[in-house]
């Protein structure tokens, strides 16, 4: 038998249920992996809450670090004792055990901890595919990225600085614009106490950005548009605020001709190919010391606490990453 988080209802965090499961059996192209540590990601709110939908009873989550327990028929590119990390598993990663397709698992480098793969997978392969496929970050570029001390923000302003990029990052607080300063962000602006669009203009001496990034959604959705020069790009590649609906798209007409995408990862990693190439460029990243990801100890949960991990998530009480621990 193992453990798991579960819901049968959509909700807030109390319809999370700590229940005892049989172990999964890995099928034909499974791989059953011992999970050692789980990424907690804003995402998996939106599954909890209905946001994306999901057949019930589910599980929840799609990131962990782990150790391969068994293998189904197959599979050869891992062998029982592998370190494995994944991002892109089908729900049910809050878990003890977790059957998980085996192409979607990368091999993880003896140097990199499961903690430090769990906490940095999911949003590394992000930041790489937004920085250097929805739109490509060149040297000395400056651009916006909402919500810079998050656990995609720090590691985009990380991944900025070594492309020797100029991100601006928001941020809600003078320590969140500290901790985004000393990842590697250029500027830093308060959404709280400053006008984000006019703090970009100035910042950019009146010419605004080429391209936003926002994970943020609802709140900032004009804001963002604001900050872009005619013909620039909004990646809008979440809804912590909540989704951004009913949009008239005239209003990219009026305020420059603007273009929008809404990207995600299972959208740029769709082959085994592309896994590795991601997963290798970011593990590079790691391994050279130009990304470092740090979970503050407050921000490990015991798997059972799962509740608490997302009531502090959605508190925007968090920096950078949070893990749940088996």
């Amino acid at each position: 038998m193992a453990k798991r988080i579960q819901i049968s209802q959509h909700g807030g965090p109390e319809v999370m249920q700590w229940v005892e499961v049989d172990l999964p059996e890995p099928q034909a192209g499974e791989v059953v992996v011992e999970n050692k540590a789980i990424g907690i990601n804003y995402i998996d709110t939106y599954v909890r809450s209905g946001l994306y939908p999901a057949s019930l009873p589910s599980g929840l989550g799609t990131e962990a670090a782990g150790v391969v327990k068994s293998i189904g028929a197959g599979v050869t590119a891992v062998k029982p004792g592998d370190r494995v990390v994944y991002a892109q598993s089908a729900l049910g990663a809050y878990s003890e055990f977790h059957a998980v397709q085996a192409d979607k698992l990368a091999i993880l480098p003896d140097s990199i901890s499961f903690e430090l793969a769990a906490a940095s997978f999911l949003k590394g392969l992000t930041v790489h595919y937004l920085l250097c496929q929805t739109y490509v970050i060149q040297p000395d570029e400056i651009f916006l990225f909402q919500a810079a001390a998050g656990g995609v923000g720090l590691i985009a302003c990380q991944w900025a600085k070594a492309l020797g990029a100029h991100l601006i990052g928001t941020v809600g607080s003078a320590e969140k614009a500290e901790r985004a300063k000393k990842a590697g962000a250029w500027a830093t602006i308060n959404y709280r106490e400053e006008d984000v669009a006019r703090r970009v203009s100035e910042l950019t001496n009146g010419k605004k950005v080429r391209v936003v990034y926002d994970s943020v959604g609802q709140d900032t959705w004009e804001s963002s548009l604001d900050c872009l020069q005619r013909r620039g790009l909004m990646v809008s590649f979440g809804n912590s605020s909540g989704p951004v609906s009913g949009v008239n798209l005239g209003i990219l007409t009026q305020k420059g001709s603007l273009y929008v995408t809404r990207p995600s990862l299972n959208g740029y990693v769709t082959t085994r190919e592309a896994l590795i190439w991601a997963s290798n460029e970011l593990f590079s990243m790691i391994s050279s010391g130009a990304i470092k990801v740090d979970v503050p100890e407050q921000q490990k949960f015991a798997l059972k606490d799962a509740q608490q991990a997302h009531k502090t998530l959605e508190s925007r009480g968090t920096q950078g990453s949070s893990l749940l621990i088996p």
